[in-house]
């Protein structure tokens, strides 16, 4: 199915791929001896960067961005860092969505405040704001915005518009703040992995098919992690781009750095449709291109897939499900209950097994992945004469924009989709960070989403309440509506069936829609909810540091959403402290009381207090540590808290899974490795330390962590920083941080973003 090349390759012509350990059959097609680092600028991912790149070098890479967009979790937070730093207008387009909106109110801020405060923002510094349920983030971009030869930053971790031509990329809000600074994005130039596309999909194999598949083969061996996946080979011309889309946009599960494939006449005519056709260029490798690595896939062995609970990698062709049903079921709701912290909490997937059938309670096709038009149009042609039933299972089903829609209900896919019993909704991205469709407690839901992290659905484990999500393709999920509720793959309802070409219709665009890049209002007011705060003051990093260990997670993966839970939490979203009360609140409930306290703690030090005299623990502290070393200057100590995790930030580039950290006195993480350049970026943004270590840990939780003269160490090599943990005895530690810019050592040292650039 998926075939992972041992080392690099050539790809010649764009069509033949040969191993570069093959080197006599590189001469014969070729006629010449070939440069592998000539050969290394011969993809697209070279052109691109090179296109966008300040810096006098390639290697080391300063780029600037064609556009950025945001959603309505996220820009509130952003602007406020941007203005905070000194920011007077957007340079460059910004576009601001609201498909995070949940038009609630549970605790926290009226989404709709932020609503009212993303359009004055708009107006005040001259973006773009497209009103709630006009569109998710990603299907306006791929409408409007993306385009043969862009870069576009977005603050959404799916932020990927590889299909159209454009090199996205997700980020915290910390790199669009600096982007909207005149500053860059800077990396070193990466690795480029081929995916070499041969032979057709098969009736009834989807987008999310292939996806799921190529998550499964390269997640957890770390294949393309940080790389550019470039699509290339002749199976592109098999798939339409819309369904390329769908493909595209689940690269993010992979933890690639972005995606781009090659261009064609298909991919013109998508642009001409929407109006773009001069947004169009051929996208296509040099005659030689030089490939890090290949990801070999013969599209026609693909068959429906499932990736089942609890992440996108855990993937399965649904066929082998079936015919392993109960050992399958069975190992992974026992790696579900091993992650439980509540032991009240009853789940089961054994009880979906029903006469040797699994039994599924919801089936949803939402969001950038499965709103899109051809994964509707089939959905709709499979159950056109059959329907959902009047049971347990239910089907909704949410169109990924207004123009989308429009042209759904003109081809009658909406009143299919209706008279089986499916409920069309508007475009919301709900169900894809829990704050949409949560199933019951004890259920089973299928989604073509882009993600099934714990807690995703809108579980809340530390209630009692929990329920699972596994990924399929929007043809799987209609055929399993259709069978009943019964787990089916699409192949099994297949037929001849030819997608009609869509009609793209902008009107509800031209009329809602706020176009204000290039036309800023500087004299607008911005218009404040009464949840919406500012970012607390931070103060710069210390020569000396005591970190108390308040978290401790050995779990292989902890993403985002443990780190900070999406969902009803959101209505704290533009609230920096009250959002920050929910940190760690579904994988380790205590932590939140821990950092506070320690918090304190550092605010009773900075207003001139003796901490270590009052403190009995702190007392039994510095006393161990004047024990170890000749001098220690008290006054020169700054205290914080720090979480370990062996491998954190896999999932959503919101920054507030590091900043909700900050707020409440963090200063570092420590980590075997971090799961995504994003979340590691964050951590640095929010002036917080990124460190690593090589051997598991020997502290434990309640312990502190001795480092000084950690300033000097970051103008070092970093390669072997010095600690010291604090238990029952003093034991030496050794930590390192990897490669930091000069610009992000600056922004640590300052205490976070906002400080650095107020100080520039």
């Amino acid at each position: 199915m998926v075939n992972l090349y041992e080392g690099g390759a050539y790809l010649i012509n764009g069509i033949k791929m040969i191993s570069e350990r093959d080197t006599t059959k590189i001469q014969s097609l070729t006629g010449r001896t070939v440069s592998k680092e000539k050969a290394k600028k011969g993809t697209i991912t070279y052109s691109l960067l090179q296109a966008h790149n300040t810096s006098d070098t390639i290697d080391t890479l300063k780029i600037k961005f064609d556009a950025m967009a945001s959603h309505d979790i996220t820009f509130v937070g952003i602007i406020q860092t941007a203005r905070a730093s000194g920011m007077e207008k957007f340079p460059l387009p910004y576009v601001l969505t609201n498909c995070h909106n949940s038009l609630c109110a549970v605790g926290g801020t009226i989404n709709e405040d932020d609503h009212v405060f993303g359009l004055s923002a708009a107006k005040k510094y001259g973006g773009i704001y497209v009103p709630p349920h006009m569109a998710v983030i990603h299907q306006y971009m791929r409408e409007t915005m993306a385009g043969c030869g862009k870069m576009i930053l977005g603050s959404d971790s799916h932020t990927r518009y590889g299909a159209l031509g454009t090199m996205a990329m997700g980020e915290g809000g910390g790199e669009l703040v600096k982007q909207l600074l005149g500053d860059t994005y800077d990396i070193t130039y990466p690795e480029v992995v081929a995916v070499y596309l041969t032979g057709k999909p098969n009736p009834g194999v989807g987008p999310q098919d292939i996806a799921i598949a190529i998550i499964g083969a390269v997640f957890k061996n770390g294949y393309v992690k940080n790389k550019v996946m470039e699509f290339v080979g002749p199976g592109i011309a098999s798939m339409t781009t819309d369904y390329r889309n769908g493909i595209d946009v689940m690269t993010t599960e992979t933890t690639c750095l972005s995606s781009i494939w090659c261009t064609d006449t298909d991919t013109k005519q998508f642009l001409a449709k929407h109006g773009r056709v001069s947004d169009y260029q051929e996208l296509t490798p040099s005659e030689i291109a030089y490939y890090d690595g290949v990801i070999a896939i013969d599209l026609s062995t693909i068959k429906p897939m499932i990736a089942m609970p609890m992440h996108p990698s855990n993937s399965f062709e649904i066929d082998e499900l079936n015919a392993n049903l109960e050992d399958i079921m069975y190992e992974t709701e026992k790696n579900i209950k091993s992650r439980f912290s509540n032991a009240d909490i009853h789940f089961s997937l054994m009880d979906k097994i029903i006469e040797g059938k699994l039994h599924v309670q919801q089936g949803i096709i939402a969001g950038c992945a499965g709103g899109c038009y051809t994964n509707i149009m089939e959905a709709a042609h499979i159950l056109k004469n059959a329907n959902c039933g009047n049971d347990v299972f239910t089907l909704d089903v949410y169109p990924s924009s207004q123009p989308l829609f429009m042209d759904l209900v003109k081809k009658g896919a909406i009143s299919k989709l209706m008279a089986s019993g499916a409920i069309v909704k508007t475009a919301f991205c709900g169900p894809c960070f829990g704050a949409g469709d949560t199933p019951a407690n004890n259920a089973f839901s299928i989604r073509h989403t882009t993600r099934n992290f714990p807690n995703r659905e809108g579980s809340k484990p530390g209630s009692g309440q929990f329920s699972a999500v596994a990924l399929m393709d929007a043809r799987s999920i209609a055929a399993t509506a259709a069978n009943g509720g019964v787990l089916t793959a699409a192949t099994a309802y297949a037929d001849e069936y030819s997608v009609p070409e869509y009609d793209f219709d902008d009107s509800s665009y031209k009329i809602r829609v706020y176009q204000g890049f290039g036309n800023a209002q500087p004299h607008s007011e911005l218009i404040y909810g009464p949840n919406i705060k500012d970012w607390p003051e931070q103060i710069p990093l210390s020569d000396n540091i005591l970190l108390k260990v308040c978290s401790k997670i050995m779990d292989s993966v902890t993403t985002t959403d443990e780190l900070i839970p999406s969902g009803e939490t959101s209505s704290y979203r533009s609230n920096p402290l009250g959002l920050a009360e929910f940190t760690l609140s579904r994988r380790d409930p205590d932590y939140v009381n821990k950092a506070k306290k320690i918090g304190f703690v550092e605010k009773e030090r900075r207003d001139g207090k003796n901490i270590f005299a009052a403190d009995v623990d702190l007392q039994r502290i510095y006393t161990k540590l004047k024990e170890t070393f000749d001098t220690i200057d008290i006054a020169s100590i700054e205290i914080g808290s720090v979480i370990y995790c062996v491998k954190p930030g896999d999932g959503s580039a919101r920054e507030q899974a590091a900043s909700c950290q900050r707020v409440l006195g963090g200063l570092a993480n420590i980590c075997e490795e971090y799961a995504t350049k994003r979340y590691r970026s964050n951590v640095i943004n929010w002036g917080m330390l990124p460190f690593q270590m090589k051997e598991s840990p020997s502290f434990e939780v309640g312990d502190y962590i001795y480092i000084p003269h950690i300033r000097k160490a970051l103008n070092g090599d970093m390669k072997s920083i010095k600690a010291y943990s604090i238990g029952d005895k003093i034991k030496e530690i050794s930590l390192y941080i990897t490669e930091m810019t000069a610009e992000e050592k600056k922004i640590v040292k300052a205490g976070c973003l906002i400080n650095y650039n107020r100080n520039r």
